[in-house]
């Protein structure tokens, strides 16, 4: 059966009502929901942070032990260049083995170089970590703070919100398509999710600007839908908010 215009302003209206009180539940939560989502985030990747500083400090561990094995192994090659020389029988023996002795000491020079280096990168690296690891449990604590009061909170609202959202469902398998789709476009284009408002005041209730009173007769006779002329909200009268508060 078809339905008329006054059968479905009010069931606009129905739908706005339910979907007011949704927000309103949701309002509850504030910015919750997001601090949350942003601190998860920030943990995430001050962990992704430590973990590569932390590996970044273990290469360079692994550098130093590296190079103090290259010393030992240069230092004992040393010694066993300067026993040979004791046992050389000619000049260019002699200036070899001194040429090997020379290039040791410059390996050793070297390596002795790359070890404070990377030490210096190592006291660095772990101001950084332990700063990192300072600001992780900061954040730790945060999130689980923010948590609290968002379970808190959820726990008080979910089964209100969970019934309204099933009344709105409801609701808007009592629309037709075209309608629908215009008050969904409405509402999310409205700051405060208002895509059907009443009269009040001869004026718009979304927007507050004055409706002409011609405007406002035609509204309250329900002969077609009529949106407000400054912000195209959906405009119904008393009588279609009232028969729904009755309800």
């Amino acid at each position: 059966m078809e339905q008329t215009v006054e059968q479905k302003l009010q069931a606009l209206y129905e739908l706005q009502s339910i979907h007011t009180q949704i927000d309103k539940i949701r309002q509850i939560r504030g910015e919750l929901p997001v601090e949350v989502s942003d601190l998860e985030d920030e943990v995430a990747g001050l962990e992704t942070r430590i973990q590569k500083i932390k590996a970044e400090l273990d290469d360079l561990e692994d550098e130093i032990v590296t190079r103090k094995n290259n010393i030992k192994e240069a230092t004992a090659a040393i010694k066993k260049y300067e026993t040979q020389l004791n046992e050389v029988k000619n000049n260019r023996e002699y200036e070899a083995i001194s040429k090997e002795i020379e290039i040791q000491g410059l390996d050793i020079q070297v390596s002795e170089k790359k070890i404070k280096e990377y030490g210096f990168d190592i006291t660095n690296k772990t101001e950084v970590y332990e700063k990192a690891v300072a600001d992780l449990e900061d954040r730790k604590k945060d999130l689980d703070q923010k948590k609290s009061e968002l379970d808190v909170i959820t726990a008080e609202t979910q089964k209100e919100e969970e019934d309204l959202t099933a009344k709105a469902i409801k609701a808007e398998s009592k629309i037709e398509e075209r309608l629908l789709i215009a008050y969904h476009r409405l509402r999310g284009n409205a700051k405060n999710g208002l895509g059907v408002v009443t009269i009040q005041r001869d004026s718009c209730s979304g927007c507050f600007n004055q409706i002409p009173p011609q405007r406002q007769l035609d509204i309250r006779q329900h002969k077609k839908v009529i949106v407000c002329e400054h912000c195209g909200r959906i405009l119904v009268d008393e009588a279609i908010a009232g028969i729904k508060e009755e309800a």
